[in-house]
């Protein structure tokens, strides 16, 4: 909760032992809460600056929790809470599936498994509180700076945080977990939707993206304001019992209205949403059926030599430009419910070094553990809102069709 309302549930969770923690009965300060996103150049990973001393933390959208190196003192959660439980029901599995060490028995402090989405370390360190800084919004600009308090997250070694970006305090786990950073603050706040919005800013751009945690709308420039959540296109998220991560079901993709060769069955089990992959991953039994699809849609266009990770590069030179990017073939990602989700130019091609544009999807390999895994390049640029209580996802396609971007949002401190 804010900073006064501390002592509070510090309370309850040292002597919570079996049963969900109760709603805490003070009135929130907002409908919702708002943070730029920052763009690191050097690792193409995405940060809000919520962590105490103006400190980023990472977005990690199948991250359970959040985690970060604590002080030397720091207050721990018992062992047998639910909290704990709740905390340890996902241990990532990039740690190739280790799970949390044993607990002691009671009364003991609990502990964690938690992992650098970035490298693939791994650490298990005690759960605490902490605190993050977030403004809250009436939808059209902040209103007001938040201190809020007793957030559940992971200790962590310091040495985990190598591959972040530099000065990050750690990292904000995302997921459809109880204990990610969304779902507290839906929890402590009344928010009426379990929700929040990523809208991450391109990689050319000098100005931050917006994060919003809970409930609409949500406005970007120009004024007096674009309503974007009126503009969202919805598809149900599936459930994975083994992963907090979000998913969705697609029937397949399209290139210029023209149904890619995928073989049946190559897409089942859903397509993954991940910011910290940076460009598209898919299987190669589905990555070269797409790509030999957009390679056709654009036979006319002078080929460049490849540019690792990227196997197809275009001449930019040779490339209309239009208000959605470079003028090529729009690719459909068919997603359920029967809606289409259109990547243009801009979300297809990527700037290698202002000679070529390459084809910004990646071959992920024979064995890849999801047929698809949506990168944060395809996300920039486009309103997504992960809708939990609902379960489903919103998106917008590309901001560049209602002419704004993520990165026009008012963040001039208001009155609410």
């Amino acid at each position: 909760m804010a900073k006064f309302y501390s002592g509070f549930l510090l309370f309850f969770l040292c002597f919570t032992s079996s049963s969900p923690p109760a709603a805490e009965a003070f009135p929130p300060p907002a409908n919702a809460f708002v943070a730029a996103i920052y763009r690191d150049p050097a690792t193409s990973l995405y940060t809000i600056p919520a962590a105490a001393g103006n400190r980023s933390l990472v977005l990690d959208l199948a991250g359970p929790l959040l985690w970060s190196p604590c002080p030397r003192r720091h207050r721990t959660i018992p062992c047998n809470s639910y909290t704990c439980d709740e905390a340890r029901a996902f241990p990532p599995r990039h740690c190739y599936n280790r799970p949390s060490p044993s607990l002691p028995p009671p009364p003991c402090a609990c502990t964690a498994t938690v992992g650098n989405p970035v490298t693939g370390a791994c650490a298990a360190d005690e759960l605490t509180l902490t605190d993050v800084i977030l403004s809250s919004t009436d939808g059209h600009h902040p209103t007001a700076v938040f201190d809020v308090n007793d957030i559940v997250s992971s200790c962590a070694p310091a040495s985990l945080l190598s591959g972040l970006p530099a000065g990050a305090a750690g990292v904000a786990g995302l997921a459809r977990s109880s204990v990610s950073l969304p779902s507290q603050l839906a929890g402590k706040f009344y928010f009426k939707s379990k929700q929040f919005a990523l809208c991450l800013p391109s990689g050319n751009s000098r100005d931050p993206g917006v994060a919003f945690f809970g409930d609409g709308p949500f406005y970007l420039l120009p004024p007096p304001g674009i309503d974007v959540t009126a503009r969202l296109t919805y598809t149900p998220l599936l459930k994975d019992p083994n992963s907090p991560a979000y998913y969705i079901h697609v029937d397949g993709f399209a290139v210029n209205q023209k149904a890619v060769q995928i073989p049946p069955g190559k897409l089942a089990g859903g397509v993954k949403f991940s910011t910290t992959a940076a460009y598209t991953t898919l299987r190669s039994d589905v990555f070269k059926p797409l790509l030999d699809s957009f390679a056709g849609a654009t036979s006319g266009i002078p080929r460049m030599p490849a540019a690792a990770p990227f196997e197809l590069c275009l001449n930019s030179s040779a490339l209309g430009s239009t208000r959605v990017g470079y003028g090529v073939a729009p690719i459909d990602v068919m997603v359920g419910g029967g809606k289409n989700w259109t990547i243009f130019g801009a979300n297809s091609l990527v700037d290698v070094d202002g000679s070529r544009a390459c084809f910004a999807f990646v071959d992920g390999g024979a064995k890849a553990e999801a047929a698809v895994v949506i990168g944060s390049f395809q996300m920039e640029n486009n309103l997504m809102l992960f809708d939990a209580g609902r379960s489903r996802l919103g998106f917008t396609s590309t901001l560049f069709g209602i002419m704004t971007t993520c990165s026009n949002f008012n963040f001039t401190m208001g009155i609410m």
